[in-house]
């Protein structure tokens, strides 16, 4: 993901006030919120970056470029697609534990360029990754050989968002760090052969263990 380069303390301004918004929603955060938190004043904020807009682009641009770094981490490690995935559960519970239950709404209601961004992720990076680690399940033997990797892999994307559709998981109710792994352990088990059975369920002993 392409994004100029940033100084230490436009670096550090996007770091929190990403953080702000992934717990309050985006709408929900103004510049005087993210001046206030970072101890310093509005105007000084003013100096590094234009408007809100800006702000929620680059800090959305630099959180991308960091999810994309730490999956690229975790798949060079796997020993198996299997493992791939259970690492990804791993950066699911990391991302997703505290993140605010409006956040895809507000980013595409409030700010479409970088709706945009999320957009180019998904059906670039991810769609990609997902499709590799199909393939590389099928040809380990941990996946059936009689998958679809086009379909699935669109289907694993449309899943990422659906924990937050409040009419189907209503955040009252239900906990969207949750509802993306169980999404993703049912995702996992309708692809896995009788071979790949076994890996999950001894890799789930493990991660319960722990």
């Amino acid at each position: 993901m392409e994004i100029a380069e940033k100084s230490e303390i436009e670096l550090r301004i996007l770091k929190a006030a990403f953080e702000m918004f992934r717990q309050r929603g985006f709408k929900s955060v103004s510049m005087d919120d993210i001046a206030q938190h970072l101890g310093m004043s509005k105007k000084t904020l003013y100096k590094w970056f234009r408007n809100k807009d800006q702000v929620v682009y680059d800090a959305t641009a630099c959180y991308l470029r960091s999810i994309q770094e730490s999956c690229e981490g975790y798949i060079c490690e796997a020993p198996n697609a299997l493992e791939e995935l259970f690492r990804i559960m791993t950066l699911t519970k990391q991302v997703f534990s505290d993140i605010h239950p409006s956040i895809f709404h507000d980013l595409q209601r409030h700010h479409p360029d970088s709706w945009e961004l999320w957009v180019k992720h998904k059906s670039g990076f991810m769609l990609e990754k997902v499709k590799d680690n199909i393939r590389r399940g099928i040809k380990e033997g941990l996946y059936r050989k009689d998958l679809d990797v086009e379909v699935l892999a669109r289907m694993r994307l449309a899943l990422i968002e659906l924990p937050f559709n409040r009419e189907v998981f209503p955040s009252h109710e239900f906990n969207i760090s949750q509802v993306q792994l169980a999404v993703l352990e049912h995702y996992m088990l309708g692809m896995a052969t009788l071979k790949g059975h076994k890996l999950i369920n001894e890799y789930k002993q493990i991660t319960e263990e722990e």
